[in-house]
């Protein structure tokens, strides 16, 4: 356990550490607080994120894990905020860096006055993952039968996916306040925009594959006069490069509401950065110790349960258009889904095994003989 979580433990300790050193008790508090509500709002992004790491190379789960968390603690939880602000505020990134310096207070503010592009881009990238695993024909596991087989089956129609979304673009933008009208349609239009961009990238980039007609040679050279090797290498780090911008774009939906949220526990924002840091460590060390220990494969229905997690996030962020829901009843919402997954999953695994007929006696005596 100590090789996946062993530098998130030292990290956390010296976060803490930093964090009473220059804000005493109140600081330490509230970075444990931030580390932990950040940890249970993204832990189904732990669960998605395994799914695409595992189809990567070894190069790129390094990328993701050591370049990923660099973007993830200092330009999703500290930059992109400020960028934010700067594009809704209409002020110069220095100027937004000096006054959430200066006067945290009218910083958390603007960042509040911009959550309805926040939500609404996090909200629809977001939707679109959901929706697309819902009306994924070719899925043969199903965890809610009653409710999935029938949509799955209704994913036949074209573009349903992107006609729910753009339908719940227009209810956001009719439940919003009548001066953000034109925000919440150019950033729930912009969120489309970008998973049908990633998703694009990750097809085009996928390994082709070879006719039928062309002989590939021991040397990977084709005899139509193509280097095949060549290509499928060049395609598979293509492949790695979509599928690392996709999992940065997720992190960063999931990082949204975490970050609004975090100014009603703080308004320092490298109090903000240390403990949604930590909270983001942790999401990474989860994020690999799933894929090595195949966890996925394990628990049949996790997948399933981040899936609906995710959907009821996005739902909460378009809401939040017009409502105020707590980050603790978006979080406790997530781990129940997690949690009842790993529940169906090991309740259906025990199934199995009770109705798997047992050995015949030559069976034994083979399984006996091999032990021997």
């Amino acid at each position: 356990m100590l090789r996946y979580f062993g530098f998130s433990v030292g990290l956390t300790v010296a976060a803490l550490v930093t964090a009473v050193f220059f804000g005493g008790p109140a600081a330490l508090l509230a970075v444990a607080v931030l580390g932990v509500l950040e940890v249970c709002l993204s832990f189904d992004n732990a669960v998605v994120n395994a799914k695409v790491l595992r189809r990567m190379s070894p190069l790129w789960r390094k990328l993701f894990l050591y370049v990923g968390i660099f973007i993830a603690v200092f330009g999703m939880r500290l930059l992109l905020p400020i960028v934010l602000v700067s594009v809704t505020a209409q002020l110069s990134i220095p100027e937004v860096w000096d006054l959430a310096l200066t006067d945290q207070e009218a910083y958390g503010e603007n960042v509040e006055a911009a959550a309805e592009a926040i939500y609404t881009f996090g909200g629809i990238f977001l939707l679109m993952i959901f929706l697309n695993f819902l009306f994924d024909e070719e899925r043969e596991i199903h965890w809610l039968s009653w409710l999935e087989k029938p949509l799955a089956k209704a994913g036949k129609l074209p573009y349903l996916a992107i006609v729910i979304t753009l339908a719940v673009i227009y209810v956001g933008s009719q439940i919003a306040d009548p001066e953000k009208y034109a925000t919440v349609l150019v950033s729930g239009l912009a969120g489309l925009f970008t998973y049908l961009l990633i998703g694009g990238l990750n097809e085009l980039m996928e390994a082709p594959e070879t006719d039928d007609e062309d002989d590939v040679t021991a040397t990977g050279q084709s005899t139509t006069g193509g280097n095949a090797a060549g290509t499928a290498t060049k395609a598979v780090a293509g492949a790695g490069a979509a599928a690392f911008l996709y999992l940065e774009v997720l992190d960063a939906s999931f990082s949204f509401d975490g970050v609004i949220g975090a100014f009603a526990i703080s308004s320092d924002i490298f109090i903000i950065a240390l403990g949604l840091g930590i909270g983001a460590f942790w999401v990474r060390s989860l994020t690999i110790y799933m894929v090595d220990k195949g966890t996925l494969d394990e628990y049949r229905y996790l997948e399933h349960g981040a899936m609906w997690a995710i959907g009821f996030l996005a739902a909460i962020m378009i809401l939040e258009l017009r409502f105020h829901i707590s980050e603790y009843v978006t979080g406790l919402t997530g781990l129940l889904f997690i949690v009842a997954a790993v529940i169906s999953s090991v309740i259906a695994t025990r199934r199995e095994r009770a109705h798997e007929p047992a050995p015949v006696e030559s069976e034994r005596d083979e399984v006996t003989a091999g032990r021997r």
